[in-house]
């Protein structure tokens, strides 16, 4: 299928790596003598990446990691933080509205992204994880929500709508108000990891999450992400409303015809996201 938009194997990314193997895009931030922490730039590049990606169908999937056995230790201290403490009210809503782009970005684009996890995810790195539709992580991943260590309010990037819908309320609310580090095996335990491996295997096991992902219908993951997203504010009638329009959608797509024909002819689908 030709894509709909600018084709992301072609994007010269300039502050983090962009590489594109088959269907699976890997985005790996890569600072790693500061343990891959954000700018201004990686930022505002990232929000433009998932946002490109809704309009190229050759990709199907991303994995997002970190170089060096760290994930990301979130906003830059000097080129981030020090900075902001000199900017004007209107600077600093400009800012914090930006981060939350990423993370709306990140949410509406089609494509399932899968957070490889080691070492430090922290602040800013936490939040870019959780706003992953899956995570693959190490037990030596230590998650950290440390709004409240810089003063600030645990409410950052959507982090209280999404953490309590993770973990649960209770959890979320240790991790935002006292800001300790979250293990990979407590991130396990608790549901806000997918699966857990060790460091050898981690990128091997988040790409082929990826493209077991990537193999499947990608319209139909794409209204399942979308549906997903949507349904928080609904109630159950409307919910339910809208997942029949949802589903009779991808009824029309010919990756449910193929699905049909392989289902009686015996063989497994090969899926084209069409």
């Amino acid at each position: 299928m030709n894509s709909t938009g600018p084709a992301l194997r072609d994007w010269q990314a300039r502050h983090f790596k962009l590489a594109v193997t088959g269907t699976v895009a890997h985005v790996t931030l890569a600072r790693p003598e500061k343990k891959n922490p954000l700018t201004f730039d990686s930022y505002a590049e990232l929000m433009q990446l998932f946002r490109a990606a809704a309009g190229d169908d050759t990709v199907k999937a991303f994995v997002l990691a970190g170089e060096g056995g760290n994930f990301c230790s979130g906003g830059d201290v000097f080129e981030i933080i020090g900075p902001l403490v000199e900017k004007d009210a209107k600077g600093l809503l400009n800012f914090t509205q930006m981060t939350g782009d990423l993370v709306k970005a990140m949410r509406a684009c089609p494509q399932p992204i899968i957070a490889a996890v080691d070492g430090i995810c922290a602040g800013a790195g936490a939040i870019l994880a959780m706003a992953s539709d899956l995570r693959v992580a190490t037990p030596g991943a230590k998650v950290a929500f440390l709004f409240n260590r810089v003063g600030l309010a645990g409410c950052d990037m959507g982090a209280c709508a999404m953490l309590p819908r993770l973990i649960g309320l209770g959890r979320a609310s240790e991790l935002l108000f006292l800001g300790r580090s979250m293990s990979g095996e407590e991130g396990f335990s608790w549901g806000f990891f997918n699966r857990l491996t060790d460091a050898a295997s981690l990128a091997q096991t988040a790409a082929a999450l990826a493209e077991e992902i990537a193999a499947g219908p990608s319209f139909a993951h794409g209204m399942t992400k979308k549906m997903l997203a949507m349904e928080w504010a609904m109630g159950l009638e409307a919910a339910i409303d809208a997942e029949a329009v949802a589903q009779a959608l991808c009824m029309k797509t010919e990756d449910f015809a193929r699905a049909y024909r392989a289902f009686a002819a015996r063989e497994k689908p090969q899926f084209q996201g069409n």
